[in-house]
């Protein structure tokens, strides 16, 4: 698929725990109805994409200011992602199960996002 080895961001954790969030998101968004393509599903593909690209931009910056900020905007797309799987449990797009899943998921991204921004610090 692609070389791990070569890139250093694939050894971090930050970079498992977005990873695994992304592909729940793309698998539980997949039901959703049709009249969400552009919508809520669409927002939320878009929301842990940018997630994980600002860690990986982040990441590969030099300074220390520079990386915090797409750390910051990484942080601020998972608190999006958190928002509207709100709104999915209210819409019944999602079952109780399948948000407290995400939602462990998205905490766990989130957790060790923060802590990589603090080691920056």
């Amino acid at each position: 698929m692609f070389d791990k080895k070569s890139k250093g961001y694939h050894k971090t954790i930050v970079w498992e725990k977005l990873k695994d969030l992304l592909l729940v998101t793309y698998k539980l968004t997949a039901s959703f109805p049709r009249s969400e393509e552009f919508g809520l599903k669409s927002q939320m593909q878009r929301a842990v994409v940018s997630a994980l690209s600002n860690f990986v931009e982040g990441y590969l910056k030099r300074s220390i200011k520079e990386k915090l900020h797409f750390m910051s905007i990484a942080e601020t797309s998972l608190l999006e992602l958190e928002a509207q799987s709100e709104i999915c449990l209210m819409l019944k797009y999602w079952s109780e199960g399948e948000y407290e899943d995400f939602d462990k998921k998205r905490s766990a991204a989130s957790y060790f996002l923060y802590k990589y921004k603090e080691k920056v610090k």
